[in-house]
């Protein structure tokens, strides 16, 4: 288990690095990140480096056993850069272009920024690919993570070149964009900007390109440096660290990319429900790349800096929370940062070694965390799901264009369907809609409303071959391109359903949805008759459900009607089917249920596919998280709650029957062959 944080020595003197090194050993630190942020100390001026006070502290950290993450430096350009070259600052829609003294100041796609970037990575992968200290590379740093989107100039001509690639004709650009419609026809790629402030809804299918070669412009950046590492003779692992569902980046195409998966992940202490949107986010770094364990890059160890409120930590919830993300696949646990900072916008943000010193309740747990984490033995990092839930950010993307039947945070209603099956104590992949789904019992899949040819074959061949499908609403409407099929909605799964979509029937959106997932929840009652219908109540074999954002007008064709609308407009008219296909079987929701509904239906679904939860009994407080043989059981609630489990203690190897967890208190447990078939 790697274990440390973002050091940034640049910050303090040199004869505090010798204090530093000195704790770190005490807190049992075996990793720290480097350099992420010192282009400006490197690098005093073009062509000017100074790696004198690198090397030292790099030798420094070696003679004492700690292992560097070497970052390259390249996330925030000093002074120097852009003074000299201010064509490299990025621009939002409205043309502002963003100044420096921030951090992310640049275009991802300016022939000057790669430049520079490149020079520097090309000397700092010389100077250390062979540095025995040196055991991953970090390139740049959370991509995209201030500047989602750059409109400037370098975009505009990134993106005609990047449309040319994909379109080589601009009849071609026309046909895919509907750009018929507003008198937009393009005669040359030159005619074509980045969607830029307009008076009005600009064109879908521009839009979604757009964000197409955002994402990919910004992973042509990290190739770019990743190869530069490995042409100066770097082995070691290359990565750059994710930010859980990050709306701008579609993680799917990046992982491919990249050798081991990091994150950065801060769930909210205000939030008790917060374990489980961190779960989500875990589960998808497992899923990136499956079979190969990937690292907890960032997290903090109590307050951060940059939300309304910072709330710390609760005692005990820093262990917790990360022991999940060992749970969860992770082979390492690391923070930002190591040594709290004195000046600047982060110093309020939480570190391993608090600006309140050694004396604190924050140091005396990184300090265990430390030593209960050196005795860790090498786990497995599959999770054996039986469970998959589809989720894709070209999809995502559409989805936040607009201009749609009801506004739909997509983001939120996947980790929400998450949510309702993790507090059922069952492990679940995430699943791009073209991964090979064969593994899986059951396959749910929340608002794929662009949905692609390949996608659809894929999940109609997982049906036929005896899968179990769960799809909700506004599934299935559009192409890859966000256009309409010929033959209505639903022509790519409709063999699979044997429904079709005549009207969407929107819904008025709930007035608020501010907790991602509610303990208890209950459907509410009301008809919701008339003008201003804001849900739609429907009875099937998983009880009775509220429904929200849509109530689907649907014909039938060939599936069985398991619910009627109990309410609204299309009282007793066909909510929720239900169609044998092939070997498998695939039921329709009209509707989105409310957090309940999702429990009920979801629950119901997992019966029908027989899938088990890891453990009977557990207390929806009580995390359970499977990993090869290793069952991780973490009680995030306020009560002092009992499981019963057998196996033996990860860490003690003690026997293991009955366990009581106080709050924030975790235990591993190695499954006997006996409890593998208990569960």
């Amino acid at each position: 288990m790697y274990y440390g944080g973002d050091y940034n020595p640049e910050q303090w003197p040199e004869d505090v690095w010798h204090e530093d090194v000195r704790l770190m050993r005490e807190a049992g630190v075996t990793m720290v990140s480097l350099g992420i942020f010192a282009w400006a100390r490197i690098q005093r001026d073009e062509g000017t480096y100074d790696w004198g006070w690198l090397d030292r502290i790099v030798n420094l950290l070696h003679e004492n056993g700690i292992n560097v993450n070497m970052g390259t430096a390249t996330a925030s350009p000093p002074p120097w850069a852009t003074t000299k070259y201010p064509e490299i600052l990025p621009q939002d829609a409205d043309g502002t272009t963003y100044g420096p003294g921030s951090r992310q100041h640049y275009a991802p796609t300016s022939p000057v920024y790669r430049r520079l970037a490149a020079e520097l990575v090309h000397e700092l992968a010389t100077r250390y690919a062979n540095h025995p200290a040196v055991v991953m590379w970090h390139v740049n740093n959370e991509y995209g993570c201030h500047v989602n989107y750059d409109y400037s100039d370098n975009a505009r001509d990134a993106f005609r070149v990047w449309l040319r690639a994909k379109y080589d004709t601009i009849d071609a650009l026309n046909e895919a964009w509907g750009t018929a419609f507003w008198s937009q026809i393009y005669t040359s790629f030159d005619q074509v900007l980045p969607p830029r402030k307009a008076p009005y809804s600009l064109n879908p299918g521009g839009a979604l390109d757009f964000k197409r070669f955002t994402s990919d412009a910004s992973l042509e950046l990290y190739v770019m440096e990743r190869d530069i590492i490995r042409a100066a003779g770097a082995t070691q692992p290359i990565s750059t660290n994710f930010m859980g569902a990050f709306p701008p980046l579609d993680y799917w195409r990046w992982a491919e990319e990249i050798d081991v998966i990091t994150n950065d992940n801060y769930p909210d202490p205000n939030d008790p429900q917060s374990f489980r949107s961190s779960a989500f986010a875990l589960d998808l770094m497992r899923s990136l790349k499956p079979g190969v364990p990937w690292i907890l890059m960032e997290q903090s160890t109590g307050a951060l800096n940059w939300r309304p409120s910072n709330a710390p930590k609760a005692p005990g919830q820093m262990e917790a929370l990360s022991a999940q993300a060992i749970g969860h696949g992770a082979d390492g646990v690391l923070f930002f940062q190591w040594r709290q900072s004195r000046r600047g916008s982060e110093k309020f943000h939480s570190a391993m070694l608090p600006q309140a010193g050694t004396l604190t309740r924050s140091w005396r747990e990184v300090t265990t965390l430390g030593e209960t984490l050196g005795h860790f033995p090498q786990l497995a990092p599959e999770s054996n799901a039986k469970v998959g839930v589809l989720f894709d950010w070209e999809n995502w993307w559409a989805l936040s264009h607009g201009d749609q039947p009801v506004a739909l945070d997509y983001g939120r209603l996947v980790q929400r369907w998450h949510a309702a099956l993790h507090a059922q104590h069952i492990s679940i992949d995430i699943v791009k809609p073209t991964a090979n789904l064969s593994a899986y019992s059951l396959i749910v899949v929340p608002q794929l409303y662009l949905l692609s040819d390949e996608a659809s074959r894929n999940i109609t061949s997982y049906v036929h071959n005896g899968g179990q499908l769960l799809v909700s609403a506004f599934t299935d409407v559009v192409d890859e391109d966000d256009a309409f099929r010929e033959g209505g909605y639903q022509v790519g799964l409709r063999q699979v359903l044997g429904v079709t979509v005549e009207d969407f029937g929107a819904l008025v959106a709930p007035a608020s949805d501010s907790s991602l997932w509610s303990v208890g929840d209950s459907p509410k009652a009301g008809s919701g008759i008339g003008p201003g219908q804001s849900h739609a109540s429907l009875t099937g074999p998983f009880g009775t459900l509220r429904g929200e954002y849509f109530a689907e007008e649907l014909r039938v064709l060939t599936a069985d009607v398991i619910a009627t609308f109990d309410d609204g407009r299309l009282q007793g008219a066909p909510a929720a089917t239900h169609q044998v296909f092939g070997a498998g079987r695939a039921t329709y929701l009209a509707t989105i249920p409310d957090d309940s509904g999702m429990m009920s239906i979801t629950s119901w679904a997992l019966a029908e596919a027989g899938v088990r939860p890891e453990l009977d009994g557990l207390s929806p407080w009580v995390e359970v998280a499977r990993r090869g043989d290793v069952l991780t059981l973490i009680n995030h609630g306020a009560e002092t709650t009992k499981v019963k489990a057998s196996g033996q203690d990860l860490l003690s190897g003690e026997p293991v029957e009955d366990v009581e967890l106080e709050p924030f208190e975790w235990i591993m447990i190695r499954s006997s062959e006996d409890a593998d078939a208990e569960y």
